[in-house]
């Protein structure tokens, strides 16, 4: 996974991210994940964004998909991070509108992406994170870091899983001068399936960089 958030002009900025997510190392891909938007930095530690992701999903887990299937989403989200003792906390709440093309029965007999199907998701995530040297998180430092975000169906069109799924993480980060935090640890995904019933586990290495880069000219 890559994410990047860039200051480029007064409290403005841009979000970009990309995600491959496999079943293993050289299996083809489960899921592309590309998601941007603009940031507004309303306080140091404070910003919200507003932008546009599209994911292109494949046949996985117990309880695949009839078929490969595009989704298409406008996202808006509100992120503060602050600090309590050692502990760097960040919470955020994102909304998502998603466009998802659900697979659908053909007159060939086969399943293809079908149309649209609209719904509203609101995801919830609160994460910590502690160096193991030191009061913050600095410059080549290694910390610990967790979260959990909890996902919710609403609206329309949304059937049996109002509660969506859960995502609980735990890795080890470091961080590198300039560039930005590389991490690497463990996620386990909760997903409860539309029926309400089916419910599904899927246990992930996951490796991620994050990147803060300041493009915004300097005073002389």
């Amino acid at each position: 996974m890559y994410f990047g958030d860039y200051k480029f002009l007064g409290n403005w900025g841009i979000h970009l991210e990309a995600q491959v997510r496999r079943n293993d190392i050289i299996a083809k891909p489960l899921q592309y994940l590309v998601r941007t938007g603009i940031n507004y930095h309303f306080a140091p530690n404070g910003f919200i964004t507003a932008g546009y992701c599209y994911v292109q999903t494949s046949p996985y887990g117990v309880f695949p998909a009839k078929s490969a299937f595009p989704e298409n989403r406008f996202w808006e989200q509100l992120q503060v991070k602050s600090q309590a003792g050692r502990i760097e906390k960040i919470t955020r709440l994102r909304l998502e509108q998603r466009f998802t093309k659900i697979p659908a029965l053909q007159s060939t007999g086969e399943y293809a992406p079908g149309d649209d199907v609209y719904t509203n998701r609101a995801r919830i995530l609160l994460r910590l994170s502690v160096p193991f040297k030191g009061k913050t998180i600095e410059d080549k430092s290694l910390y610990f870091s967790c979260y959990d975000e909890v996902f919710i169906n609403f609206g329309e069109n949304v059937q049996m899983n109002i509660f969506d799924q859960n995502r609980v993480c735990t890795a080890l980060g470091y961080k590198f001068p300039k560039w930005g935090k590389l991490e690497i640890g463990y996620m386990n995904q909760l997903v409860v399936k539309s029926d309400g019933v089916k419910i599904e586990n899927n246990h992930t290495l996951q490796v991620g960089f994050s990147s803060t880069l300041d493009f915004r000219k300097k005073k002389s």
